[in-house]
């Protein structure tokens, strides 16, 4: 009796890690790392960015990738957090188109309450949904929080991605999470709308 076919290519099946080793020596397969994430990348740059910056930030995104592409850690399979983290190096030059989108959402009237959030809560807090006040605040935070923050909130990195995207112990994330969190919680006078089980 024969197997059934295969639904899927062989492609899918291959690591991250793997196609940017085979990448260093054959350039088109890089291909495959954009078809992968880039819309991803796209999602998490325009909410930051807006739509109408994103697409010229995620080709600058990529670019970056592919010339860095032979630096790449073989040991890690997803390319995620290292793809989210030379986005991050890019989100830095546009820091001021990013403050200024965040002062005008601080100016929009509220749309319902501002939902919890926790590490892996993307789809619960998105730029469009961010309350004037928690607007105001990102716009407020140092430039390194904000970038760790987001990471954590839209990109959904678990704590030891986003450590990884942005070069720094894990250790240093969960600090800095708290501290994100008291200046968060101090801005609402002493609510938490990150929720208890939030960023601890």
């Amino acid at each position: 009796m024969t197997a059934p076919p295969a639904t899927h290519s062989a492609a899918d099946e291959v690591t991250d890690a793997a196609v940017l080793v085979e990448s260093v020596r054959q350039p088109e397969r890089f291909a495959v790392i954009v078809d992968r994430h880039s819309d991803e990348i796209h999602r998490y740059v325009a909410r930051r960015l807006g739509v109408e910056m994103a697409e010229d930030l995620v080709a600058e995104t990529f670019l970056a990738a592919f010339r860095q592409r032979h630096k790449y850690d073989p040991e890690r399979p997803d390319a995620r957090p290292w793809l989210y983290g030379i986005a991050t190096i890019a989100l830095r030059e546009h820091r001021r188109a990013e403050v200024r989108r965040n002062r005008v959402l601080a100016r929009t009237p509220a749309h319902g309450a501002v939902e919890s959030f926790d590490e892996r809560s993307a789809a619960r807090v998105t730029a469009e949904r961010l309350q004037p006040k928690l607007a105001a605040v990102l716009a407020k935070l140092p430039a390194a929080d904000r970038d760790l923050l987001l990471l954590i909130a839209w990109a959904e990195l678990t704590y030891e991605e986003a450590a990884q995207a942005l070069g720094v112990p894990i250790g240093t994330v969960r600090s800095r999470l708290h501290r994100i969190r008291k200046k968060v919680r101090r801005a609402f006078g002493g609510t938490d709308p990150m929720g208890e089980e939030g960023l601890a």
